[in-house]
């Protein structure tokens, strides 16, 4: 099959578009649609100047969609003054996994000369996730623990290095399958939450001093194509699952976004379309009623939360108890 566009073998096939591209023709439609994401989503603000420029700090794993996501914004901003980028990696302690993306991550950062920083759970809270994993002193996933630590630390650490925006390589798939998981729990305060964390222009978005602002430049493009892009571009991607990774929920409805997707191409486009809309209007009812909590100063470590001790103090109390 041609591309569409001109007459070279076409590398991939859209079916929620229906569009046939060659190598060149793909990669160009990866990054037009990431950048005008960026665009839509006002992540560069008008009053950036070299004198005032923008902090970024892009949380860099190692796997294909940080990695695609640090290559095209470099691509893009790497030489712009209004904009200082910086890479945050973090170990976790799983053994045979993280240490590869590691040199990925590595590797990547040394290849674009972007200032790169590396933070381990073992230095920060004195665990490793291969232990906690075994332990499993609160009996629930080991997504639930990394999650709360892995949070903790992006946000932390962007506050320490003054960011403006944390921005993640959350993919199309990844927001799709969390849209969709919020409506079947009916869960509209997460809803909520979630558009004022990384949904929508900035200038809609809560205002709030509390977290540093989040963006996903990525969360338009499938995870088949990101792969695809890793591929064709010969990036240093590490491509493997977590050992750990059992969200149960999660892979059940990823299974569900695959076959619907095959079924009904432009599902998860269409998914995430009335998502933002319906997010926006749940953030606007909860920015305006009673139900704001007041955020404390965690007592223990001084991070940010409604109760007196922070979720990640208390995991962490929990683990050492074992």
């Amino acid at each position: 099959m041609e591309c569409d566009k001109c007459d070279r073998d076409a590398v991939m096939h859209a079916g929620y578009s229906g569009a046939h591209l060659c190598e060149n023709h793909f990669c160009a439609s990866v990054e037009k649609r990431v950048r005008g994401r960026i665009r839509k989503d006002s992540l560069v603000p008008r009053d950036a100047t070299p004198e005032d420029p923008e902090r970024w700090v892009i949380g860099l794993s190692g796997g294909k969609d940080s990695v695609v996501l640090t290559h095209i914004l470099d691509e893009t901003f790497g030489k712009d003054p209004r904009i200082e980028m910086m890479a945050l990696t973090i170990h976790e302690g799983i053994e045979g996994y993280r240490d590869e993306s590691v040199e990925a991550c590595v590797e990547l950062s040394d290849d674009l000369q972007m200032r790169h920083e590396l933070v381990t759970y073992e230095e920060e809270f004195g665990v490793q996730m291969d232990d906690v994993a075994r332990e499993d002193p609160e009996n629930m996933a080991p997504c639930a623990y990394c999650g709360v630590f892995r949070r903790d630390l992006l946000e932390s650490y962007a506050e320490e290095f003054s960011a403006d925006k944390l921005l993640t390589g959350h993919n199309l798939d990844d927001e799709a399958e969390t849209a969709l998981m919020n409506i079947l729990e009916g869960d509209v305060k997460q809803m909520a939450k979630h558009f004022d964390a990384s949904l929508g222009p900035f200038d809609e978005r809560n205002p709030s001093d509390d977290f540093v602002p989040r963006a996903k430049p990525l969360r338009d493009i499938p995870e088949k194509e990101v792969a695809l892009y890793a591929h064709l571009k010969d990036l240093p991607a590490h491509i493997t699952e977590c050992p750990h990774a059992s969200e149960a929920f999660r892979g059940e409805i990823q299974e569900l976004m695959l076959d619907l997707e095959d079924d009904h191409p432009g599902t998860r486009h269409s998914i995430m379309s009335g998502y933002e809309e319906i997010a926006e209007m749940a953030a606007d009812r909860y920015r305006s009623g009673d139900d704001d909590v007041d955020l404390n100063d965690c007592e223990r470590c001084g991070s940010k939360t409604a109760r007196d001790v922070c979720r990640k103090c208390r995991l962490l109390e929990s683990i050492r108890a074992v």
